[in-house]
């Protein structure tokens, strides 16, 4: 009888662990699957500038890693990027829809809007940085500065006259500029567009007087003098624009630049997280998207796991909301 009282226990427990193993399988094939279908990346901005452009160089290199499914781009623009932001947050952490991620909805907007409808310190899941772009400001050429501390002491003899194109609240056109209006003691005003095209074509046209906008959308401009650089905002010369010196120069201490990663609802499956990871490694490896990002966009690319692209969020969570406060920008 205790033979078979032990036999039978052990029966039991060999049945247990079996279940549990078919059920952690179960789980994990999913992951090793993604995706079975085609995977949407929203971003927050419209199409043209250098976020839209970046994510269609990645969505032409994801299909070979992704089981034959596409990566399709959906521009969601509004709100400083909140409103795409607010779409992707509301969806499944299933891994088919994800975010652009970058500066304003991700690590600040919560401090410019009061009815935000999500925490950024809890509402994603944060799986690589992609890249830093550096980005430039730029004067409409009819202006007569040649030089950041010429543009700077006219804007202090003649407060309230110039204004600057951004792509909205809290975007990061918005947040440079506003963070070297405050590190400048200046005062330009804001004009919203819808992306970093369109705030382009403002200084083209003269519908604006400078912008902040990234070195890919505005470099054939530049040469061809449609459009004066005066500054750099990445603290070490821009290999692109070798006669443009950083604005950290002028301005001591400026250090930005324009970052982007992908993110994702919070909740995912680490295994599922671990998967996209390795499959967006694997596309920023690919000679032709390399070149479209290294070459073209003057961007560098980060890559690495989702812990350091967590740690990397948390500390602008960190940094910018202080740099927003002390510039005193405000909801508009």
């Amino acid at each position: 009888m205790p033979d078979f009282v032990t036999t039978a226990r052990r029966g039991a427990l060999a049945a247990l662990l079996a279940s549990i193993a078919l059920a952690g399988s179960a789980l994990a094939q999913p992951a090793a699957q993604w995706p079975d279908k085609p995977v949407r990346l929203l971003v927050p901005v419209g199409p043209g500038g250098a976020a839209d452009t970046l994510s269609r160089n990645l969505s032409n290199g994801f299909q070979q890693f992704g089981n034959g499914h596409p990566l399709v781009v959906e521009n969601r623009v509004g709100a400083g990027g909140t409103i795409a932001a607010s779409a992707v947050v509301r969806e499944k952490p299933d891994g088919y829809t994800l975010f652009l991620a970058e500066v304003g909805p991700n690590a600040v907007s919560h401090t410019l809007a009061a009815n935000l409808p999500y925490d950024p310190n809890k509402a994603f899941t944060h799986i690589i940085h992609l890249v830093n772009l550096p980005a430039v400001v730029l004067i409409r050429p009819s202006l007569p500065y040649n030089t950041l501390a010429e543009f700077i002491a006219a804007a202090k003899q003649q407060p309230d006259k110039f204004t600057y194109a951004s792509a909205g609240l809290g975007n990061w056109t918005h947040l440079f500029m506003a963070y070297l209006n405050s590190q400048a003691g200046i005062e330009v005003r804001n004009v919203v567009y819808r992306s970093g095209s369109e705030m382009l074509t403002a200084l083209l046209r003269g519908e604006a007087d400078t912008a902040i906008i990234t070195v890919s959308t505005s470099l054939g401009q530049i040469r061809e003098g449609k459009v004066r650089a005066l500054a750099g905002t990445p603290p070490t010369q821009i290999a692109q624009l070798p006669g443009t010196p950083p604005a950290a120069q002028t301005l001591r201490g400026f250090d930005v630049n324009v970052w982007h990663g992908i993110s994702a609802p919070a909740g995912m499956d680490p295994a599922l997280v671990a998967r996209i990871n390795g499959i967006f490694n694997q596309v920023l490896q690919v000679p032709a998207v390399r070149a479209a990002i290294v070459e073209a966009q003057a961007a560098t690319i980060v890559g690495g796991t989702p812990q350091q692209f967590d740690a990397f969020v948390k500390g602008e969570l960190q940094r910018w909301p202080a740099v927003v406060k002390a510039a005193g920008i405000k909801p508009e």
